[in-house]
């Protein structure tokens, strides 16, 4: 197989979106098929791929998940590997999962453990969700892993350091989308007219006022719209409107309540300025829960590698639909550090590359430890 860094650079090039991973699928499909394959069953699903490793004596299946997609993001790294794909960059680090994944599935499909390793490379983490589809797939039932465990990179740990916690890490996430339709017209005679710019302008500050007054204080939330667009013109009345933005919640009962309110909001726009409206709540992904008890044990033996500095971080507002896995099966996931001034979905995220042989040498250890018996 290839050096690692050269696989990274090599999958930065093809960043595709959501479902539409078809290079990306190709590619890995091509590399593990150098692998040795007398311990593997390949199967694909949608442009996603399992990789079962067959164990010598199996009592139970151990999963490791990686994401594969990459986001609607000009990248602005200076790379001589840069994106070839126009308006797409991996700013979010999955080109890197994906590699760590491939190192941990080569040196697996020759040393095969006591128990089965399944390895998942899920499609559209970014959107529209692929873990919920992938989940509840007839080809997923049959593999069904009793353990599951994956990584996000972290740009501001330093290269070396993981940190993971106990219960919530992950937020509840929603996209957000409303349209609103009044009516346009010259800006001269606005009394014949539904403004959609001005409608668009109250619903927005008056959705400031969820977080601080619909939303216990000691929970949190945030409602933040990112993009408004509307109008077409500077002397014409909108008579379009849409807002884009994204919920976040640390329970799913504050999410129930933020759209309630929002719903709530929305209606009252809507008679208040005689106007249609409609609300598309998009991609819904759920908190990441990791599971105490494995968690635990993982960090108690992380902390035993003389080349790991582990802490216990806390939760954060991002979202990650790898929550949908931890619904239904154990497991966890822990923040890789890879010591980057740029934050994930940044065009300029450059993660030190060094952190991929690091993941590598730490999980061929725990899936050692976890899945043999001797």
């Amino acid at each position: 197989m290839k050096p690692l860094i050269e696989i990274r650079k090599d999958l930065h090039r093809i960043p595709e979106l959501g479902f539409q991973e078809f290079k990306t699928q190709r590619y890995l499909l091509e590399l593990i098929s150098t692998f040795h394959q007398g311990n593997l069953e390949v199967h694909t699903w949608e442009t996603g791929i399992f990789v079962k490793v067959k164990g010598k004596n199996p009592e139970k299946t151990i999963a490791y998940r990686t994401d594969m997609d990459g986001l609607p993001i000009t990248e602005e790294t200076g790379y001589e590997f840069t994106s070839m794909h126009d308006g797409l960059m991996h700013a979010c680090g999955h080109d890197l999962h994906m590699t760590i994944a491939l190192g941990l599935l080569s040196r697996f499909a020759e040393n095969p453990l006591d128990d089965n390793l399944l390895f998942i490379f899920q499609p559209a983490e970014e959107g529209p969700g692929g873990a919920l589809p992938m989940r509840e797939s007839e080809l997923f039932q049959k593999l069904k892993p009793d353990q599951i465990t994956a990584l996000h990179i972290a740009p501001e740990y330093p290269v070396g350091t993981i940190a993971v916690k106990e219960g919530l890490l992950f937020a509840n996430t929603s996209e957000l989308f409303i349209d609103l339709v009044g009516k346009g017209g010259h800006a001269a005679y606005p009394h014949f007219s539904n403004d959609m710019v001005v409608a668009a302008s109250h619903l927005v500050t008056q959705m400031q006022s969820i977080v601080s007054r619909n939303i216990d204080p000691l929970d949190s939330a945030v409602v933040t719209i990112g993009k408004i667009t509307g109008g077409t013109k500077q002397n014409i009345i909108a008579e379009k409107a849409r807002l884009e933005g994204t919920i976040r919640t640390l329970s799913p009962e504050a999410m129930v309540k933020v759209k309630k309110r929002i719903e709530a909001l929305v209606e009252g726009i809507s008679h208040g300025f005689d106007c249609e409206t409609m609300i598309d709540y998009g991609s819904n992904y759920r908190q990441v829960d990791n599971e105490p008890d494995l968690t635990r044990e993982f960090m108690e033996f992380a902390k035993q590698q003389e080349t790991v500095n582990v802490i216990e971080c806390k939760e954060a507002m991002t979202g990650e639909d790898y929550g949908y896995f931890l619904e239904k099966i154990p497991g966890f996931m822990f923040w890789l550090g890879v010591d980057t001034p740029f934050g994930l979905h940044h065009s300029k995220l450059k993660p030190q590359e060094e952190a991929i042989q690091h993941a590598v040498d730490l999980l061929i250890q725990y899936f050692t430890f976890k899945g043999n018996r001797n």
